[in-house]
Parts: C-alpha cells; structure tokens; sequence
C-alpha cells in the first residue's frame, strides 16, 4: 500500500530543517542545484513580466526564494500539505519580497486556484504523489487555467520510463548514485521510501497531459536518469521574450 497524504504530510513536518537548505535538503535528487537554476532562468526568459508566482508542494521555500532573485518582489502563493513547512517558506520568503505571500495548507487536488491569476507555477517534487492517471490530467488542467495568458508551468520531479528495461537499468544507476553519496543504508533508506510514497509516470505522458491541458509549447530543460525538468507555456500575447521584441 501506498503512503496517505497524512503519512506523507507528517513526514514533511518532520523534516523541516534538512529541506531549509538545498544543498541537504535535495541530496537524494540527482542534479538538484542545476535544475533549479534552469527553472529559474526558463520563467525568466518566458515570462519577464511575472508578477504572481504560485509555489506547487513549496517545501520550506526553495524555489520561491531563487524565483524572486530573478523576478523581484513579485506575490507568491505558497501549497503545501505541511503546516511546518509553510510557516518556514513564509518566514524565509516574506523578506524576500514586497509582494504579498500567501500560504495555502493542503492538496492541490482539492484546492480551488483563481481562473487566469498566476504568471509562473513551480511544482518541484510533487507531483509524483498523484496516484491515478485521472488525477495527473485534472491537477495539469487546474494548473493551465490557473495562469493567465502567456504564463508558465515549470516541474521538476521523479520520472518512469516507458520501457521496461531502461527503468531497471535507470532504477539501478540510481542505487549506484545514493550509495556513493551516502553509503548503502542511506541508499536502501531513499529507495525504500520512494517505493512506499511515490507514483511516478513517464515524462512523455506528463508532456502529453499537459498538451492536453492546453499548453503550447512545452519543453524539456533537462532529464538525468530518474528525474526531470520541463515545463510549458499557456499561449497568448501577454508575454513575449526579450528575444521576440523588436
């Protein structure tokens, strides 16, 4: 049996600390600090012009704190089922920026977003804790016609792969990874909690959820083993890259 959202939720109360920090807090993620950074400079280079950042499953903070260095003072809405976490991103956040945060406990399966009222969405680490297949298409249209036009959706998270083999031998060199970072406890420890708590799906299926969703383009900054980044963009004239500009 899979974890429930109050196991989940209670494991992230406890964790507080370690996620307050990228450099411990994503160890267990392969390439954590760079995709970051490209997410980062993805929204930046999408939607210059953001004024409304919304924070998927925000942990303690992380990604809020670098959007806002390079899209400053902007309002940031925060989700994420942890109480402790939310007060900490708030804490770590609100100096960051002169726009309003907002801190919103619980589910984004459950929670209502306002049509049309964010310019950049983050979902880091998140959304591989979708069960069924019906919830990854209806969190991926909640998410679209939650941005306004011209805005965008970036993920960073675990991923399958399609063919059997390759995820045994992707699922392996991942082993390989935790055991050189930590040893083999800390490497049965992640393991062993990624098989009771995570469901992730392939990056082609998510791309193809979100084309259905609506948005266009969608992109792939970066995939490394088991994990991946990518994002795509709600289509309208609002935004346009410094690079369009003429």
């Amino acid at each position: 049996m899979k974890s429930t959202v109050d196991e989940i939720r209670a494991r992230f109360d406890g964790d507080v600390e370690r996620f307050s920090n990228l450099a411990t807090g994503q160890t267990a993620t392969i390439d954590a600090p760079l995709v970051l950074d490209l997410i980062c400079q993805a929204a930046l280079a999408v939607t210059p012009g953001a004024r409304h950042i919304l924070d998927v499953g925000c942990g303690a903070g992380n990604y809020s704190l670098k959007l806002l260095s390079v899209l400053p003072d902007c309002d940031v809405t925060l989700i994420d089922l942890s109480r402790p976490m939310l007060d900490r991103a708030v804490q770590r956040i609100s100096p960051a920026t002169r726009g309003a945060v907002r801190a919103i406990q619980g589910d984004i399966r459950d929670i209502e977003l306002s049509s049309q009222s964010i310019d950049v969405i983050v979902a880091a680490a998140v959304l591989h804790h979708l069960r069924h297949r019906d919830q990854w298409e209806s969190v991926y249209r909640k998410l679209y016609a939650a941005l306004r036009p011209g805005g965008s959706l970036w993920v960073a998270d675990l991923i399958e792969h399609e063919l059997p083999a390759v995820q045994a031998m992707m699922w392996r060199r991942y082993g390989e990874y935790l055991a050189q970072l930590q040893g083999d406890a800390y490497r049965e420890s992640v393991l062993a909690y990624v098989q009771k708590e995570d469901t992730p799906i392939p990056l082609t299926e998510q791309l193809a959820y979100m084309r259905q969703a609506g948005f266009s383009p969608v992109d792939v900054l970066h995939k490394n083993s088991v994990f991946a980044a990518f994002g795509g963009v709600r289509a309208a004239t609002s935004f346009r890259s410094p690079s369009s500009q003429e």
